[in-house]
């Protein structure tokens, strides 16, 4: 097992055998689960969101217990630890207090699933140099190597970026001078992460339990080959969606250069025009739904994007319509990103609708790219920044950005400040996120105080596949006796 010395520097406890080279320490799914006395509501949810990326990013799912024999027990102990594979019997996972976060619970479900440390690995001297006087005294053993008899890197390369990987200052004597430094000096800062499982991670992970396919991603088209996915157009001639290559430039946006997107072009034809873009159709598993899309408008201010929901309309055949979204252009000309939440729990497609507005003054149209649909619950809301990497350039301590003003499914309103480079008070950098309550015209009708909802602030990786995506994530739930005028 192991136990938490500050966020980033652990150490861990070896069984008699690694699940990684022996089969009867890994894991049968769904796995049960009991969530203990001691784990107050936000560790609660910050799991739950941990088990959301594994079934995102993995065939790994689990399920409340109900008398199995095997099962994890999370309880609110000190430090953060677990035992490494299946113990074939009940087994406690530690998420004390300083542990509540995605990205370490993330790390020590591997843990149970049977992965050890990253720099346990046999070949590790090969990637960073140990040093081992700056250690404390006592916890050398934590910086152990094992041999290929013991466990297995399922052929894959070091991974600087792996969630397993000890940051650089684990079990430092003073915590200013380094005990790992990388080969590689520009991966120092890297590792020790705590965003998200990594590439290689999720690999290691796949290839470990066999993995063919998610749980919950159900349909994700980026549209970089001709068979765009499996979409069927419906168009005529010129009024149709096409295949296109484009070029943009390289931004916090939108960030390939070279891409291919669906265009639908509004410069032709009559007004009312329109084009349809239709998925396959898909069968659910489960009865949420949230599909995602990047668009961008750069024709007439009256094109027109709407998305549309077909169900099976009891006959076996997918065409009960319903609409999910209108969209219309913003006049900016730059990428979007939408995000729309449904349900179905029948086969369904859902369907672009491009319309044209005024040809006359068109002189662009309409393009989407990068779908994901998950069987997840959608973000309350999106804040799309632009140019973020200029902010963070221009910025000094003390400045921020106001959000936009945003509302929850309860009708509470809220709104966000981030601060690019930390606070004016404080003599290190780093990026904050205040959040707070507003008045609004709902207000009467509302709980007050508004205690115990839990608020998750996820920043996004732009990688356009959802699988690969690193994204960071924070949680607090709301205290009641904690409240300003």
């Amino acid at each position: 097992m192991e136990e938490n010395l500050g966020k980033a520097s652990l150490k861990s406890m070896q069984l008699d055998r690694n699940a990684l080279r022996n089969d009867s320490h890994r894991w049968k799914f769904p796995i049960p689960y009991k969530m203990g006395a001691s784990i107050d509501l936000n560790t609660k949810g910050v799991i739950l969101q941990a088990f959301e990326m594994f079934r995102l990013k993995s065939c790994i799912d689990f399920k409340p217990y109900e008398g199995e024999k095997s099962y994890l027990q999370f309880e609110k102990m000190k430090g953060c630890w677990s035992y490494v594979g299946n113990l074939q019997t009940g087994q406690v996972v530690s998420i004390g207090s300083g542990c509540e976060y995605k990205d370490i619970v993330e790390h020590e479900l591997l843990h149970a699933l049977g992965f050890f440390h990253e720099q346990s690995r046999t070949d590790r001297d090969d990637y960073i140099k140990i040093w081992w006087n700056e250690i404390m005294d006592g916890q050398a053993y934590n910086f152990n190597k094992y041999n290929d008899s013991f466990i297995s890197d399922l052929n894959t390369p070091y991974d600087y970026e792996s969630i397993m990987h000890y940051g650089p200052y684990s079990f430092s004597k003073n915590n200013s001078v380094p005990t790992i430094t990388t080969k590689i000096p520009e991966f120092n800062n890297v590792i020790g992460q705590s965003k998200d499982m990594s590439k290689i991670d999720v690999k290691r992970l796949n290839r470990m339990y066999r993995c063919a396919s998610s749980l919950t991603l159900l349909d994700q088209c980026l549209f970089e080959s001709i068979d765009i996915c499996g979409m069927v157009k419906n168009g005529r001639d010129d009024k149709d969606w096409e295949h296109t290559l484009t070029t943009s430039q390289n931004n916090n946006n939108h960030c390939l250069e070279k891409d291919y997107v669906m265009s639908f072009d509004t410069t032709k034809g009559l007004s009312g025009d329109t084009a349809i873009l239709e998925s396959r159709i898909l069968y659910p598993r489960r009865n949420e739904k949230c599909l995602q899309f990047y668009y961008k408008f750069d024709g007439s201010p009256k094109d027109e994007l709407i998305v549309w929901l077909k169900t099976d309309d009891g006959t076996g055949n997918v065409r009960k319509s319903t609409k999910l979204k209108s969209i219309r252009g913003d006049g900016e000309k730059q990428w979007n990103f939408a995000n729309i939440p449904f349900n179905s729990r029948t086969k369904f497609r859902y369907v672009f609708h491009g319309l044209k507005g005024d040809p006359q003054n068109s002189k662009g149209g309409i393009q989407i790219d990068d779908i994901t649909l998950t069987e997840m619950q959608c973000p309350t809301s999106i804040w799309q920044i632009r140019n973020f990497t200029s902010i963070l350039k221009n910025s000094s301590k003390g400045d921020h950005l106001p959000s936009p003003i945003f509302y929850n499914s309860e009708g509470y309103c809220f709104v966000l400040s981030l601060y690019p480079r930390g606070l004016a008070n404080s003599n290190r950098d780093y990026l904050g996120i205040m959040f707070a309550l507003c008045s609004s015209q709902n207000d009467a009708a509302l709980e007050w105080p508004a205690g115990n909802r839990q608020v998750t602030f996820t920043i996004v990786d732009q990688d356009s596949d959802i699988i690969q995506r690193m994204s960071a994530s924070r949680s607090f739930v709301t205290d009641p006796n904690q409240h300003y005028r």
